[in-house]
């Protein structure tokens, strides 16, 4: 069976898409459908290249009890474009750089993660709000959004 593959990806890959990645991986395991999927996340820059989560990210899903995943940032590419199913940006900078980076979406592969809520919008980056807690909130409802739109979508989780 092919894996489902989830790249989230916003500007550092440090904060709202390591947190995104976790957050998701989590739903996942604890639905027992990790083995259907492949989850991971990137940057749009190279500023952090090579840095783990951001200390606030990692502070935040420890106070909510979800694991952090060994990670170390890194920029998305081109490539990506072929290996994963689902891009999805946390605001609409994201979405430009990614554009950019990919050279366009003929598949209708890029979203943004707030694009799968009653709630369309942009994720507040935390690096410049410092606000760890709604950046949680809003990754976690998007997550569930994705979930939801996944197991809508794609019929061998519907069987599962």
């Amino acid at each position: 069976m092919e894996k489902i593959k989830v790249l989230f990806i916003c500007h550092g890959n440090i904060c709202r898409s390591t947190m995104s990645q976790c957050v998701f991986q989590d739903m996942v395991n604890k639905r027992g459908l990790s083995d259907h999927f492949h989850i991971d996340s990137a940057a749009t820059s190279r500023e952090e290249i090579g840095n783990p989560p951001h200390y606030g990210t990692v502070r935040k899903l420890k106070e909510v009890g979800i694991p952090v995943l060994s990670h170390r940032a890194r920029q998305m590419t081109k490539a990506d474009y072929g290996e994963y199913d689902y891009l999805i940006g946390m605001d609409s900078a994201n979405i430009r750089n990614m554009n950019r980076i990919l050279g366009g979406d003929p598949e209708a592969k890029v979203q943004k993660l707030l694009d799968f809520t009653e709630r369309k919008g942009d994720i507040a980056d935390p690096w410049y709000t410092g606000n760890f807690d709604l950046t949680y909130r809003d990754v976690s409802e998007g997550c569930k959004g994705l979930l939801h739109f996944l197991e809508e979508r794609e019929e061998e989780l519907k069987n599962w």
